[in-house]
């Protein structure tokens, strides 16, 4: 049994440099990517084009698995259920300003070049919440 996402692994899982995320395609096929993320209460906040596969994926399907890795995707740790949710334009705007904060100069670099790459709109915010009930 996967173990479940607490007040205490939210801290780490927010405060580790890389989030495993694992969303599934159509068939059920994991899909595991590694991302920036942010604690945001009680949930972790996610960044990304708005574009990408994993957006597609949550919206078909918004059980995930969550947990820390390295730059390259590689567990560092367990893996957990988690439901994630695509984000208002609100709600991604503050996860930007988290991250700009959270990774600093990179972090402000990365988002400038996203926003010139792709548009103010061109990146969502993803919630991930522990599993409910």
């Amino acid at each position: 049994m996967l173990p479940a996402m607490d007040d205490a692994s939210l801290d780490r899982l927010g405060a580790g440099k890389y989030l495993l995320l694992t969303s599934h395609r159509r068939n059920g096929t994991p899909v595991a990517t590694p991302v920036w993320a942010v604690r945001d209460g009680d949930a972790l906040g996610v960044w990304t084009a708005a574009d990408s596969w994993k957006v597609k994926r949550i919206r078909n399907r918004p059980d995930v698995l969550v947990g820390p890795c390295d730059l390259r995707g590689n567990p560092t740790g367990e893996q957990t259920p988690a439901t994630a949710e695509i984000c208002d334009a609100a709600t991604t705007a503050r996860y930007r300003r988290l991250i700009a904060r959270k990774y600093g100069v990179l972090g402000r670099l990365t988002l400038l070049g996203s926003r010139l790459r792709r548009g103010e709109h061109g990146t969502v915010g993803i919630r991930v919440t522990p599993p409910h009930g």
